[in-house]
């Protein structure tokens, strides 16, 4: 309630400030609370082209605008000083009132007077001041650039694209850890270290978007397990939960442990505790949607009992039998659109079976059906995953595999959960990590906040997120729910894409302006 307060504030405080403005400058004040046409007065006021009126009315370019009009309007009333300039421009709702109603304030038509120089100096400072203030606006409430960094996403969103993600989609979300440098999302680049001061932190809150999350939306979200992550593996590779399931919270906390991932010993590093908005952005693609009970049986995802189909370009895991003295295994699974870290990997491993080579490969059914057609592979056949018992809820008798998961229900707001022995692994990081309850078990008996309970009200919209490269991907089935609060923005465009197994221009992809 309180931020949609501050923006009827902000609102209606600028619309204020053109009253008065406009009043100076001679024009009927009442025209301030006309829209399109007030913007129409408020250019011609300060002096600037027609090009203005159609900037204005382009999404981002706008907010550009909007803040250079609010400082040329502190020009053309003879307000200089840097201070005043950076005040306009972060407090318009506050700055333009003041300037209309102060008597020493004289408004100067600029097309009789122009407004004096500054100097070459103060004017750099006055631009990037001013970009930073609008770009900061930007990223934080219409659109984000985002790459992708890993194939979770393949072959429907490839390593190397550049997208836009709205934040408009599903409404901004206002800044929670506010004390940060502006384009930064955690770390500083370079040199390291946090982009960010832990305090304050502002409660949760959403405005207005124009659509909801819906099935099959390529989703944009802060890493839900990354509330605490290990500072040898800040990408989340690695989790801080599965080190604690795999050494214990003392050999984890302590900072000398370490762990062999294939290159030698590697340490976890220190564990560093993030906030909800600094956690790492990751994509998937919405799946379950809150209320659904999902289930996965032999590759194949079912919503409600319901099968899904599956996308034509997500990818699971083949076992390719090539020729040893014909194949040119390299050359003929690039041809296909494989990778050549998938091929790398996929030779590194290589099985020897007489004069054949075994290669366990992810693949698409179209990258499978081309390759079985060639005279140089023997055999092309679909691999079941094993059971593992890191998935969530990271249970040590699990007998479930990414490929036969569940059934799980998703949470949605305002359903009451059953809690008990069974289902309490399910909802114990909803209760305590998303929704900030404390949780203990006695015996039989659950207490959440102190108090028992045999139920749960939750109080905000679960997802469940899945990559469409379904044996390579982190996602809900090894860390659960996504919660509302934690969703950035919807990927919209992939504005252009870089292929790094290329070299030169031969890297540039195209798929500029792809819908995705």
């Amino acid at each position: 309630m309180i931020y949609d307060i501050l923006l009827l504030i902000y609102l209606v405080g600028t619309v204020a400030g053109l009253w008065f403005v406009f009043g100076k400058a001679g024009l009927a004040p009442w025209k301030a609370l006309v829209p399109v046409y007030n913007i129409v007065l408020w250019i011609r006021l300060c002096g600037k082209s027609w090009r203005w009126y159609i900037y204005m009315f382009v999404p981002a370019v706008n907010v550009f605008c909007f803040l250079l009009l609010v400082q040329e309007t502190a020009r053309v009333f003879r307000r200089y000083s840097f201070w005043e300039q950076l005040a306009a421009a972060l407090f318009p709702f506050v700055y333009l009132p003041w300037l209309g109603l102060d008597k020493k304030c004289r408004y100067v038509d600029p097309r009789v007077e122009k407004p004096a120089k500054v100097g070459e100096g103060r004017d750099w400072l006055d631009a990037i001041v001013f970009a930073l203030i609008a770009a900061t606006i930007i990223r934080g409430n219409i659109f984000e650039l985002y790459q992708i960094p890993s194939s979770s996403m393949e072959k429907s969103l490839l390593v190397g694209d550049h997208l836009m993600v709205s934040k408009l989609a599903y409404g901004p979300r206002v800044a929670m850890t506010p004390l940060s440098l502006p384009l930064m999302h955690n770390v500083v680049p370079l040199i390291g270290g946090k982009s960010y001061f832990d305090h304050p932190q502002l409660p949760y809150h959403r405005y207005w978007g124009y659509s909801e999350v819906k099935r099959f939306d390529a989703v944009v979200f802060n890493f839900p397990a990354g509330d605490t992550i290990l500072s040898g593996f800040p990408d989340g590779k690695y989790t801080y939960y599965q080190a604690l399931n795999d050494f214990g919270r003392e050999a984890v906390w302590s900072g000398r442990q370490t762990i062999d991932i294939g290159e030698g010993p590697v340490p976890l590093g220190k564990p560093v505790v993030r906030p909800l908005d600094k956690r790492e952005n990751y994509i998937k693609r919405c799946i379950g949607m809150p209320g659904d009970t999902l289930e996965v049986r032999n590759h194949v995802v079912y919503i409600n009992g319901r099968a899904l189909q599956t996308p034509a370009e997500a990818q699971t895991t083949y076992l390719v039998v090539v020729d040893g003295i014909q194949a040119r295994p390299q050359m003929m699974l690039h041809e296909v659109g494989v990778s050549y870290d998938d091929i790398s990997a996929a030779l590194y491993n290589a099985e020897q079976l007489g004069n054949a080579y075994g290669m366990v490969l992810p693949l698409t059914p179209t990258m499978a059906s081309r390759l079985a057609k060639r005279y140089d592979v023997l055999d092309v056949q679909p691999i079941d995953a094993p059971a593992d018992p890191t998935l969530y809820p990271s249970l040590a008798d699990s007998v479930q595999s990414i490929d036969n998961y569940g059934p799980v229900h998703i949470p949605a707001k305002g359903q009451v959960l059953q809690l008990d022995a069974k289902t309490l692994p399910m909802y114990r990081r909803v209760i305590e990590a998303y929704e900030g309850n404390t949780l203990e078990v006695r015996g039989d008996q659950i207490l959440v906040n102190g108090q028992p309970a045999t139920t749960y009200t939750v109080r905000q919209n679960y997802y469940w997120m899945m990559g469409d490269n379904r044996h390579h991907s982190q996602d809900s089935r090894y860390w659960g729910y996504v919660p509302e609060d934690h969703i950035v923005g919807r990927a919209k465009t992939i504005l252009w894409s870089w292929d790094k197994d290329r070299q030169g221009l031969f890297k540039f992809r195209g798929r500029l302006f792809k819908k995705v």
